[in-house]
């Protein structure tokens, strides 16, 4: 079969050509992008040509912050979002246990909209899972529930996170997960390989998987570069962090290199320096506003954070953190200004460090941020499901500090570095949807454009896990032919903002459209990686 292939007859995302309706592929490369007159000259018996009739090509996208076990097991267990009470949790428990045998593990669920204003008791549990075993993770996957006989089974009294209810957190939810998701080797391939075929299939062809001891185990990790050694070419690219933290550059190059000589795309990630707001465990400088006296918790202080940052610095390996309260914001700030004190400001910066979600970070920490070249990686579904007036945020923090939450904006608009994730299973992996939430964000000085959330949900990803190639998450010649194929209605130039045009067709603004979001969002056809596709539901059509 020829390795050249015309996509025609619909739209190219390029800045090679704001207009183009066609694409020629040699390979794994881009050979060609351009317009329609121009298309047909190309096309010979050597060319397949693929008729798009009217989809949209772009830039395949990049989630930066994935869990893949924890996805494809949430993708397979029980489906808890969107529960609106005590009774209806209770209920899909009861079915679900009188279905099969074993534990009934579910996922997804969120209290802070349910009528009764509490969570099930461990006696409810027990009661509705028959005897069996109940586990179901919280939304944020940071807290749990469990029932009464799982609780003294796994002798939880006494442990840190658990009060003698059915909410774990903490230590307590680390060993209910390590017994009951204890699924063995193939299984965890198993839902690896379902969570990578789901991201695929959603236009994804690069991801930040985001490992770490509290979430899964090393093996964890080790099964996965066991998929992809013998599967990588038909899964979206993997860029793996490991969350441990080091303290010396010996240690920092000897735990990248246990995993692999170039195996880790860096030490960190879901290395927690705080919790979570939906759990009360994100760090803050004044106590939630719906429990008193509770700030949260801090896991690494300052001068551990300086310590893990000079040590990757030292070592060429990039350091990563998850941080979310103003309070952990704080303490990673101080951290890297330690650290830059240590080693200078120039190795802080050459170092790419991350920071994840950085949920609540005022005008100094953002100017902070900047100056020590920090990229943030933002899941902009967080306001979406949450950032309503009347949320879940503003039950934990109030009005007035909840409405400076996951400012997209703020940080592009100061220089930062932005790239978007889902935090997939926490929200739902869907990149039109994030950039949808990117426009559309409850706070408006936070919104940006659909082309800024597009190019940080894109080549964004690509430069802050380093990958190489500058030409990485475009469509222009000579670059990587990777891209995804959607079906969408209408095509724009849009804006935040209603007191500029939200569309243009002027060809004098030299500016590729987007899909309109208002309603129904595009469906991918295609996603192709390196001139392999990886996902296929283009009718009429078979695999480039």
């Amino acid at each position: 079969m020829s390795s050249l292939v015309m996509y025609r007859n619909g739209a190219v995302y390029s800045q090679a050509d704001p207009f183009a309706t066609a694409m020629l592929v040699d390979g794994d490369t881009v050979a060609w992008v351009g317009q329609e007159a121009a298309a047909a000259s190309l096309v010979d018996d050597r060319v397949r040509v693929v008729d798009l009739r009217g989809a949209l090509v772009a830039p395949a996208f990049f989630d930066s912050h994935v869990h893949l076990t924890e996805t494809g097991a949430a993708l397979a267990s029980l489906d808890l979002t969107g529960v609106g009470s005590v009774a209806e949790l209770l209920r899909l428990v009861a079915v679900d246990a009188a279905r099969h045998a074993g534990a009934v593990v579910g996922a997804g669920w969120d209290q802070s909209a349910w009528p009764e204003g509490r969570v099930p008791t461990a006696a409810e549990l027990e009661e509705a899972g028959g005897g069996r075993d109940v586990y179901l993770t919280r939304i944020d996957v940071h807290s749990g529930l469990v029932n009464a006989s799982l609780a003294r089974r796994l002798g939880l009294a006494g442990t840190d996170g658990w009060d003698g209810g059915s909410t774990v957190v903490r230590e307590a939810h680390a060993r209910v997960r390590e017994a009951v998701l204890d699924f063995g080797d193939a299984a965890r391939a198993d839902h690896q390989r379902r969570a990578l075929r789901h991201l695929a299939a959603h236009g994804y062809a690069g991801v930040a998987e985001m490992a770490a001891p509290h979430i899964g185990t090393r093996r964890d990790l080790e099964i996965l570069f066991e998929l992809l050694d013998a599967e990588g070419d038909d899964h979206p690219g993997v860029h793996a962090y490991w969350g441990e933290a080091v303290s010396t550059p010996e240690q920092a190059r000897a735990l990248a290199d246990s995993f692999g000589p170039g195996r880790l795309a860096g030490l960190g990630g879901d290395l927690n320096i705080d919790g979570s707001l939906g759990s009360r465990t994100a760090y803050l400088r004044e106590p939630y506003a719906d429990d008193p006296g509770n700030r949260g918790t801090l896991f690494l202080d300052a001068a551990q954070i300086a310590d893990h940052v000079v040590a990757c610095s030292s070592a060429g390996v990039q350091a990563a953190f998850h941080v979310i309260g103003d309070a952990g914001v704080d303490e990673a700030v101080a951290g890297f200004r330690l650290a830059a004190e240590r080693i200078g400001t120039a190795a802080v910066q050459a170092g790419r460090h991350r920071l994840e979600h950085v949920e609540i970070a005022d005008e100094s920490a953002v100017q902070a941020l900047l100056e020590l070249g920090i990229t943030v990686s933002l899941q902009p579904a967080f306001d979406a499901y949450w950032g309503a007036p009347g949320g879940q945020y503003e039950q934990r923090l109030g009005a007035e500090r909840s409405s400076r939450m996951n400012e997209v904006g703020r940080f592009l608009a100061a220089g930062v570095p932005v790239c978007l994730g889902s935090d997939t299973p926490v929200t739902e992996a869907s990149p039109w949807a994030a950039v949808k939430a990117c426009l559309e964000h409850h706070t408006r000085s936070a919104r940006v454009s659909a082309r800024a959330a597009f190019l940080a949900h894109t080549r964004a990803g690509h430069r802050a896990v380093g990958a190489p190639d500058p030409l990485a998450g475009q469509l222009v010649p000579g670059a990587e032919a990777t891209f995804a194929v959607w079906a969408a209605s209408e095509l724009a130039v849009q804006t935040p903002d209603a007191r500029v045009s939200s569309w243009s067709t002027d060809a004098r603004a030299g500016t590729p459209m987007l899909p309109v979001l208002d309603e129904e969002l595009p469906a991918c056809q295609r996603t192709v990686r390196r001139g392999r596709v990886i996902f296929d539901a283009l009718e009429g059509e078979g695999a480039s």
